[in-house]
């Protein structure tokens, strides 16, 4: 789908330009490229020159030229070789080749010096990242993501649609799976079927998402615990199975934590369920405009400690989302920072026991002046199969 240009989200960036003193930005990281263009490319050795007046430079490679043409703002789309008979150096040498052309009048230029994380393009397993020569070719240039940053903290109108797309997709998948799962299949059996929704059904939503990629990990009873693969521990038939899971739709996407279980779960599962929802909605009711990020991230670790898990969780509890699954800004109750208007967050308080299981819940929320809006349909809690 083409979107229209989103001159909200455009302004701000430029306003943000005006107060740290830049005259451009030079991104190549491809959520940065599609928060700056609306093109999201295929292999990732795509840039934007964006200049704080004028039009911006979009560079990828001769084979994107028509989904260039047809999705991104620009009109100053400059075309690279992906294969040069006479240049045997990777692609992105012929990126910085054309970034250094079209910045060459700007003074001031702001990189991407200090991300954390970036989103990967549309071909996904295998991120292309760029070499010492593309940060050395700049050398008087300042940290971008002062700009990028906050200007991406706030969500137009235009993301909260498609982040509303992305929470859509998976909540569908996961209903889709209160039908499917049984006890005795494979978390990666699990997982490939709510994979598979996603991609399948995912892709062509509503006529509105032209590709729509899923990625999860799923757990089952005590195979719950955290950052640990998806393996072949067969799904439990009274206790809860967890998908962590994020859609991706054309460039957008959600985080969430989601439980199901076949069958009635033991009476310690309802128990640790009913004291994690309490800190959740607390949680949740905390996120207002002024609210400050701190205290959201103390609240929820007091509130589980209360409940006996002191120290609980060992990951983080809140985030935003957006061109990014992760993405500033995050509650630390040794930070700062508030919560405004407009912001999108995943919020994931989480419990687990010693030598596995526990529960996690997560969704994302639009801060409205009214408080924290869910966006996603498919309950929180764990919810039985059918």
């Amino acid at each position: 789908m083409t979107w229209p240009h989103d001159v909200t989200r455009l302004e701000r960036v430029r306003a943000l330009m005006a107060e740290h003193d830049l005259d451009a930005l030079v991104v190549r990281a491809p959520d940065n490229v599609l928060y700056l263009t609306n093109f999201w490319g295929m292999k990732g050795y795509d840039a934007c020159v964006f200049p704080r007046e004028g039009e911006p430079v979009l560079i990828t490679i001769e084979a994107s030229e028509e989904d260039a043409a047809r999705a991104a703002w620009t009109t100053d789309v400059r075309l690279i070789r992906g294969y040069a008979a006479d240049d045997p150096r990777p692609v992105p040498a012929r990126t910085l080749d054309a970034a250094l052309a079209a910045s060459r009048d700007y003074e001031r230029i702001g990189l991407e010096l200090s991300m954390g994380t970036q989103a990967s393009d549309r071909m996904v397993g295998e991120p292309t990242t760029f070499t010492k020569g593309w940060f050395d070719a700049w050398p008087e240039a300042r940290d971008a993501t002062a700009v990028l940053n906050p200007a991406r903290a706030i969500k137009s109108s235009q993301e909260i649609e498609r982040i509303r797309l992305a929470n859509e997709i998976a909540a569908a998948a996961m209903e889709h799976l209160r039908g499917e799962l049984r006890p005795g299949i494979k978390e990666s059996e699990a997982a490939a079927l709510w994979l598979g929704f996603v991609h399948g059904e995912g892709t062509g939503w509503r006529g509105m998402v032209e590709l729509a990629l899923g990625f999860s990990l799923v757990w089952s009873g005590a195979g719950i615990r955290t950052f640990t693969a998806t393996g072949d521990r067969p799904v439990a038939a009274d206790e809860p199975t967890l998908f962590e899971i994020w859609v991706c739709a054309d460039g957008y996407w959600c985080d969430h934590t989601k439980l199901l279980c076949p069958g009635e779960p033991s009476a310690r599962y309802r128990e640790l369920e009913t004291a994690l929802l309490d800190v959740y909605r607390r949680a949740i009711d905390h996120c207002r405009p002024g609210a400050s990020l701190a205290e959201l991230d103390v609240l929820i670790r007091d509130g589980l400690a209360a409940v006996g898990y002191p120290g609980q969780p060992s990951h983080p509890v809140c985030h935003g989302v957006g061109a990014r699954a992760h993405e500033p800004p995050y509650a630390h109750q040794a930070g700062g920072g508030e919560i405004a208007e407009g912001m999108v967050l995943a919020i994931e308080p989480g419990c687990y026991w010693d030598g596995g299981g526990g529960l996690r819940v997560e969704d994302n929320f639009l801060i409205t002046s009214d408080g924290a809006q869910q966006l996603s349909r498919f309950p929180d809690g764990i919810v039985l199969c059918r």
